[in-house]
C-alpha cells in the first residue's frame, strides 16, 4: 500500500477507471499533454491515448455539453474545469440538461458523468480561481456534489462518482492536493457517496466540516482539548445527498454545533445544515448553532485572504460562545 498525496491518489483513481473500463473517457483543457494544472491527469494520455484523454478548446460550456452527449449514448466521461470559478460558463449544461435528463425522460436516460474541478482558498490564486460555490449546485436537484478532504476519500469517492448512473460535481481542494501523505490502497475500492465520517470522537461540541476545512476543524478541536473541552469532528463529505443521519446523531450527543465552510454565509450550505438539524435535533440543543465561514463578498486578493478565510481562532470563538450557553 502506498503512501499518497491527494492529487497523486486522484491520479490513480482515474488510471484505475480508465484501465477498468473501456466507457471511460477524460475531456478537460490541458488534461493531456500537460497533465492538467495540478498534474492530476499527468501520463494518462501517453498510457491510454489521445482518444480516451483528450485535450479540448477553452470552452468550458463545450466541454461539459459534450461530455452529457457522450454519457447519454453510453460513455462514463469525467470532464475537467480548471478552477471552479469558471464553471459559471456551464450552469444551463449542468442545470437544464444533465441534472434533469433521468427526471425528464421518467429514467429512460442517464447521465453518468463526473465533473471534477479544484477550488478553494489559501493557495494566493488570481480572481476567479478561489470561489467555493457548492451552494449553487446543492440547489440543483438531480446532481451529486461530492468534497473529499483527504488522501483516501478521494481516491474511493471518485471512483464511486464514476460509477454512479447520475452526475456529480467532484470538487477538489486545491490547498490539499499535497498537503498530506496517507496510506491509500492501490487496489480499487469505492467510498459510498452520501456518507459523512466521525473523524475524531467528542462529548462537548459537533463540528462539522467538509474539503479545506476539515483539517481546520481538527486542529481547533486539538486546542479545545487543552481547555477540557471535548470536540466531535464529522467530514461531512457529500453535500448532495446530505447524511443528515450521522449529523444529527452527533449534534443529539454533543447537544452543541459550529458548522464550518469556505464558501460565503447567506445561503450557503451551512445554513441548509443548521436548519435541518433544527428541525431534526431541536429539543436536544443546548446553544444555538454557530457558524464560521467566508464573508458575503467577493473572493479578496491574496494579501488579505487569510484574514477572509476561516481559521482555527474563528472556531475557537465559535467552540467557545456555544459552551458559554
Amino acid at each position: 500500500m502506498a503512501e499518497r498525496t491527494m492529487i497523486a491518489a486522484i491520479q490513480h483513481a482515474l488510471w484505475t477507471a480508465l484501465a477498468e473500463d473501456p466507457r471511460v473517457i477524460i475531456l478537460g483543457e490541458d488534461v493531456g499533454k500537460n497533465g492538467g494544472v495540478f498534474r492530476a491527469t499527468e501520463g494518462l494520455q501517453a498510457e491510454f491515448g489521445e482518444h480516451r484523454v483528450v485535450d479540448t478548446p477553452l470552452a468550458e460550456s463545450g466541454i461539459v455539453g459534450t461530455a452529457i452527449g457522450l454519457a447519454v449514448a453510453g460513455m462514463r466521461p469525467v470532464a475537467e474545469i480548471q478552477f471552479l470559478g469558471f464553471i459559471y460558463e456551464t450552469m444551463d449544461q449542468i442545470a437544464s440538461q444533465a441534472a434533469r435528463i433521468r427526471f425528464r425522460t421518467q429514467g429512460r436516460f442517464h447521465v453518468p458523468l463526473v465533473i471534477r474541478s479544484p477550488f478553494g482558498g489559501g493557495v494566493r490564486t488570481p480572481e476567479l480561481h478561489s470561489d467555493s460555490l457548492e451552494a449553487l449546485f446543492v440547489h440543483t436537484p438531480g446532481l451529486q456534489v461530492v468534497m473529499p478532504s483527504n488522501p483516501y476519500d478521494a481516491k474511493g469517492l471518485l471512483l464511486a462518482a464514476i460509477d454512479s448512473e447520475d452526475p456529480v460535481l467532484f470538487l477538489e481542494p486545491m490547498r490539499l492536493y499535497r498537503a498530506q501523505r496517507m496510506e491509500v490502497p492501490d487496489e480499487r475500492y469505492t467510498v459510498p457517496i452520501g456518507t459523512a465520517q466521525v473523524v475524531r470522537d467528542g462529548r462537548d461540541v459537533t463540528l462539522l466540516a467538509w474539503g479545506p476545512t476539515v483539517p481546520l476543524a481538527l486542529q481547533a478541536a486539538e486546542q479545545a482539548a487543552s481547555t477540557d473541552v471535548s470536540c466531535e469532528v464529522i467530514d461531512v463529505r457529500t453535500l448532495a445527498p446530505l447524511d443528515l443521519d450521522t449529523l444529527a446523531a452527533s449534534v443529539q450527543k454533543t447537544g452543541r454545533a459550529v458548522v464550518i465552510h469556505e464558501a460565503v454565509r447567506t445561503a450557503g450550505v451551512g445554513a441548509e445544515i443548521v436548519a435541518s438539524l433544527n428541525d431534526a435535533v431541536f429539543y436536544s440543543l443546548l446553544a444555538p448553532i454557530q457558524r464560521v465561514t467566508g464573508y458575503d463578498t467577493p473572493y479578496p486578493p491574496p494579501l488579505v485572504e487569510d484574514a477572509w478565510l476561516p481559521s482555527v481562532p474563528r472556531i475557537l470563538r465559535a467552540i467557545a460562545e456555544v459552551m458559554e450557553e
